[in-house]
């Protein structure tokens, strides 16, 4: 039986093994708690001075590699895989996207568009990802693959707009 939001936002608040997954907080949004997710990383990856490519991509793998324990954990406390409620997956990727892109409004908004487009879409291999493999690494690595993907469409656009006269 699935909470009711109030119990869920108790349970997530009570339980500091949540509150990571939870983006302290965006996951317990009423709707779209995967956009809000994404919304999340965009303002923090413009609160957070620029980094270079490499810092950038350590980032993303220990992130990557918390969110797989830690995602693990809390969907299975709350005894649903990939809760909708478990945004640190889009934080994390969402991060990844930005990181591959020119620091600037447009480029942001471009990737943050991208990766919700892939991530609801869900094209082959993700949902692949996302129905087939258990745990932490299933709840990541759908994300992962949507910001491959996004990642693509954007840094292939800025390419090709860098390209033109």
């Amino acid at each position: 039986m699935a909470d009711r939001p109030d119990s869920l936002a108790r349970r997530v608040m009570r339980d500091p093994v949540h509150w990571i997954p939870f983006g302290l907080g965006a996951g317990l949004l009423p709707f779209a708690p995967g956009t809000w997710g994404s919304l999340a990383a965009v303002l923090l990856y413009w609160i957070v001075p620029a980094q270079s490519a490499a810092t950038n991509a350590i980032l993303v793998a220990a992130g990557f590699a918390l969110g797989v324990w830690l995602c693990g954990v809390s969907a299975r406390r709350l005894g649903v895989h990939d809760h909708p409620g478990i945004v640190f997956d889009e934080i994390v990727a969402m991060w990844a996207v930005l990181s591959v892109v020119p620091r600037g409004a447009g480029w942001s908004a471009a990737a943050f568009l991208a990766f919700r487009v892939f991530d609801v879409w869900k094209p082959w291999p993700i949902r692949e990802a996302d129905h087939r493999i258990p745990g932490g690494l299933g709840i990541m690595l759908d994300d992962a693959l949507a910001a491959f993907y996004a990642a693509v469409a954007v840094s292939s656009s800025w390419i090709i707009s860098a390209a033109l006269p």
